[in-house]
């Protein structure tokens, strides 16, 4: 017993991952584990009893907190990409524009992994599409097991850094700090991030070319009368462009409204 009251939130954690394992939604699963647990730490007298009573305040808080009201908003846009198929279509296209380059289909989900999260801000949107569309046809025409499924995990990560990301909304929230902050500290170290993955795509295309090699040219089915990709892919993206304008223009507006606002007041100082 002395074990366990000094080792509880360990026991706490592997209590989530036993409730995970189950098969029960992660939401639920953190509820269930955090009452769980909280009852055994008050019987153990390692927790007080009022901490229990502050937990309708702790709901009602966070329900009233305008930071973290984007979060349903940024999931409710990566369902719509994933359901609505925009982010299969990019996919799809992006591949054939670069299918004749070794390393295109890497490529492709490099740049659609970016964009995706620079719309939407979840990771499960970004890995489900590129995973269930990428990975078998990567795999399909001599890709490395290791490069595909390094490329479509690391890249569907990229939602993490790149605003809109929740993981900032959420930082954001616990540290004091403004969301804009966050996202402009954010913004360029993620687009290195990209740059970084593609300059490692490229060094594989050049030393190891069998791990990523073309498309052949069967598998090109995108074309216009010419031959050329260039038309089909504009006109298969132009859905998911006018989508990203509208998320990326809504918070270019807002942030030079601020701006605006800010000089004002400070011209009004002076």
């Amino acid at each position: 017993m002395e074990f366990f009251i000094h080792n509880l939130a360990p026991v706490m954690f592997l209590g989530l991952i036993v409730f995970l394992m189950l098969g029960f939604p992660v939401a639920f699963s953190l509820g269930a584990c955090g009452l769980f647990f909280g009852f055994i730490g008050i019987e153990l007298g390692v927790l007080p009893e009022a901490l229990l009573q502050a937990l309708p305040l702790r709901i009602f808080g966070i329900m009233q907190n305008d930071t973290l009201l984007a979060i349903p908003f940024f999931t409710l846009m990566g369902l719509i990409l994933e359901r609505s198929g925009m982010a299969e279509d990019l996919l799809d296209t992006i591949g054939q524009l670069f299918g004749p380059v070794r390393g295109g289909l890497a490529f492709a989900v490099i740049f659609v992994g970016a964009l995706l999260a620079a719309t939407t801000g979840v990771v499960a949107a970004s890995v489900i599409s590129m995973g269930l569309i990428s990975l078998p046809i990567m795999l399909r025409y001599g890709y490395d097991r290791r490069i595909a499924s390094g490329v479509i995990a690391a890249s569907g990560t990229l939602a993490q850094i790149i605003p809109p990301s929740l993981v900032l909304i959420i930082l954001a929230d616990q540290l004091g700090r403004s969301v804009g902050e966050m996202y402009k500290g954010a913004f360029l170290p993620g687009f290195i991030l990209t740059g970084m993955y593609v300059l490692f795509i490229m060094g594989v295309a050049i030393f190891r070319p069998q791990w990523v090699p073309a498309l052949p040219l069967s598998a090109r089915t995108i074309r216009e009368d010419n031959g050329k990709s260039g038309f089909a892919f504009s006109a298969a993206s132009d859905d998911f462009v006018y989508f990203f304008r509208r998320v990326f223009g809504a918070k270019l507006s807002r942030h030079l409204g601020l701006l605006q606002r800010q000089h004002w007041v400070q011209s009004g100082r002076r």
